[in-house]
């Protein structure tokens, strides 16, 4: 799964209507608005240090960051001259186009990209990931009578074998006949090692992406083609493979590792709370034009029924700042 994923996203843009999926920064230039000022009000609660580095983890086509950095500069000034900008992307299509969106917001400063998080430069770190966790490779492990098999991939198809140990996992000896439990030891070790990070250095990251909220039994691996779902195992690089992101397992791993973790709690509720729908009715009436489709791109993003309650929130901090915003209740 790694390998495909790395030659899906290689050599083009996969995003928009065009493209295989829409994700929330094309949806609404209000979202990638509110994580900015969210990342603005967690540098106020580090004791605004200088300078600190604003990261996004899979930046799309650096929409998210565009209109974060657009909406730092017009409320937040001091923390827009304090930022430096870094983006882990391995794609040189998709940096391409990160650097073209990047060109007028960064006002003649430069960003930095990284093939992946172990060279971003020491210091505090203000981190943004939407939906990147779910682009990561996940195990599957099938129950089969008394014990349990790995699925693997073989000559196009899915094949088993005895299941080998996973660190930290304990497979359930009363789940049913067929159940699956997926892992994605990737997404633990990434998190483990950022949260030790940001419990020496100082400062948040924030995730939003698709899952439950408490770890269970289930097959969640899908693929997506021009926004229509696809074979997982049809040629290697031909469509978009995500899994349903375990968010307790990565918060357990987060804590272990030193940090705070807060959530993960409902994305409809957290950019509620964010002030999303206000910023979407101002985009509405200041282009009385488009405002069905501010007004609609919100409710989108923050209904029930569309991305509000699958999507999920998880902040994982520095364990003396306060809850962020968006997490105070939870």
């Amino acid at each position: 799964m790694a390998r495909a994923a790395a030659a899906y996203y290689a050599g083009r843009d996969p995003f928009g209507a065009r493209g295989d999926f829409t994700t929330a920064p094309e949806i609404s230039q209000a979202f990638g608005e509110c994580l900015g000022l969210w990342a603005a009000v967690l540098w106020q609660s580090m004791g605004r240090p200088a300078p600190v580095l604003l990261a996004e983890a899979g930046p799309g086509r650096g929409t998210l960051m565009a209109d974060a950095l657009r909406a730092i500069g017009q409320v937040m000034p001091g923390f827009r001259a304090a930022l430096r900008v870094h983006l882990v992307e391995q794609s040189p299509a998709l940096r391409a186009a990160q650097a073209r969106a990047l060109e007028a917001p960064l006002a003649g400063a430069a960003a930095t990209w990284h093939e992946d998080f172990s060279t971003l430069p020491d210091g505090p770190l203000l981190l943004l990931g939407n939906e990147f966790l779910d682009a990561l490779p996940v195990r599957q492990f099938v129950r089969r009578g008394a014990g349990w098999a790995e699925r693997h991939v073989l000559a196009g198809a899915f094949t088993e074998r005895p299941a080998g140990p996973v660190a930290g996992l304990e497979l359930p000896d009363s789940a049913p006949e067929g159940a699956v439990q997926e892992v994605s030891e990737a997404a633990r070790g990434l998190v483990a090692r950022l949260a030790a990070r940001l419990a020496a250095q100082g400062g948040a990251a924030l995730f939003l992406d698709y899952g439950p909220a408490a770890s269970g039994l289930g097959d969640s691996l899908q693929a997506l083609s021009g926004h229509r779902a696809a074979d997982p195992l049809g040629p290697p690089g031909s469509a978009d493979i995500t899994a349903h992101v375990d968010f307790a397992a990565l918060a357990r791993a987060a804590r272990a590792a030193g940090a705070a973790v807060h959530g993960p709690v409902p994305q409809g509720l957290f950019l509620q709370s964010l002030g999303l729908v206000t910023r979407a009715a101002m985009l509405a009436r200041a282009a009385p034009a488009s405002a069905g489709h501010q007004l609609s791109a919100a409710q989108r993003l923050i209904a029930p029924e569309g991305m509000g309650r699958l999507f999920k929130a998880l902040a994982i901090c520095h364990p003396d700042l306060p809850p962020p915003p968006g997490f105070e209740a939870a």
